[in-house]
């Protein structure tokens, strides 16, 4: 098997493990608050990380042919908080909206995080493409497909998480622009993860009454989203992008929202009525149009400025 093989299937397997961690998200709150299951899976995501990263210190390094010398602990650790603080708006929203919709909208409601980049990027330094321009109008039009009801209203599960949506794209942002000073990714994360679960922490024990029962009861949906959606396919993602081409990559970590919409079928017993398929569908076509550089399907090379959700930690 070669290595670029390998690498995508490490990154299906990402796909897979980020899509179906929507239903462990949805399931975990038949047991305890939103911040409470937050809080315990954060903090496990930052936990596993820790042997992670010891693991991957030992990897070889990818020989690119330049020399760049790493950012200073004080850099990564001002990234890791920053990034954290994002991650707990964004979090929170989703797993507030989550609990008032399905977890297969809310896959693809997430996934728009993706278009929202490159406007936001926009507003602040004046720069896209007519592309993505495109890809928003039909973006929008599959959003409405997929939450618009009758009388032009739409649940506040689906507003929830398409808030969320919109902080993971400052997250996004954020982490290419600490990326871009040669931080150390996965250790940033770690720091990350206690930073949003520190004050997960604290919010359950203010807003909810969690006890131990409880939470032993969602252990399962727990461990599955701190142990395989924080630490394997995190892990996964940052190894399997090593041998394949960043576009490539973008494209099979963007099947997280149809695995979102599988799993929710499959274990959840949920059902998308035809609107809103064709919703799902315009949404999936807008997101990978929107990270496709035509140029490097060709070339084996991909434009810079469109691989941002390369740096995507899972949900």
């Amino acid at each position: 098997m070669s290595n670029r093989l390998r690498g995508n299937i490490m990154l299906l397997i990402t796909a897979i493990i980020w899509g179906s961690a929507f239903v462990a998200q949805s399931d975990g709150m038949n047991y305890v608050g939103a911040f409470t299951y937050n809080a315990c899976r954060t903090l496990l995501g930052g936990i596993v990380l820790i042997p992670v990263i010891a693991l991957l210190r030992k990897l070889p390094k990818k020989d690119n042919g330049q020399s760049t010398e790493k950012a200073p602990l004080k850099t990564t650790i001002t990234g890791g908080i920053c990034c954290g603080l994002l991650f707990f708006i964004a979090g929170m929203l989703q797993q507030f909206g989550i609990s008032m919709t399905t977890a297969g909208k809310a896959g693809f409601i997430t996934a728009l995080y993706i278009v929202i980049v490159p406007v936001i990027e926009f507003i602040i330094y004046r720069r896209t493409t007519v592309k993505v321009w495109i890809c928003c109008v039909i973006a929008i039009a599959g959003f409405y497909l997929l939450c618009i009801k009758e009388g032009f209203s739409i649940s506040t599960g689906d507003l929830l998480v398409l808030a969320c949506a919109f902080f993971y794209a400052l997250h996004i942002m954020t982490v290419d622009r600490f990326n871009a000073k040669n931080t150390d990714g996965t250790l940033m994360s770690c720091i990350q993860f206690f930073t949003a679960g520190t004050i997960m922490l604290i919010c359950m024990f203010i807003f909810e009454k969690p006890d131990i029962g409880s939470i032993l009861a969602a252990w399962l949906p727990i461990c599955y989203g701190g142990i395989m959606s924080c630490g394997v396919a995190y892990t996964l993602q940052i190894i399997g992008q090593r041998y394949t081409d960043p576009t490539v990559a973008t494209l099979l970590m963007s099947l997280e929202s149809v695995f979102a919409a599988l799993s929710g079928w499959l274990l959840l017993g949920e059902r998308l009525v035809p609107k809103e398929l064709a919703g799902c569908v315009l949404v999936f076509i807008a997101v990978i149009a929107a990270q496709i550089n035509i140029g490097s399907l060709f070339k084996g090379k991909s434009d810079k400025g469109e691989n941002n959700h390369d740096e995507k930690v899972s949900q």
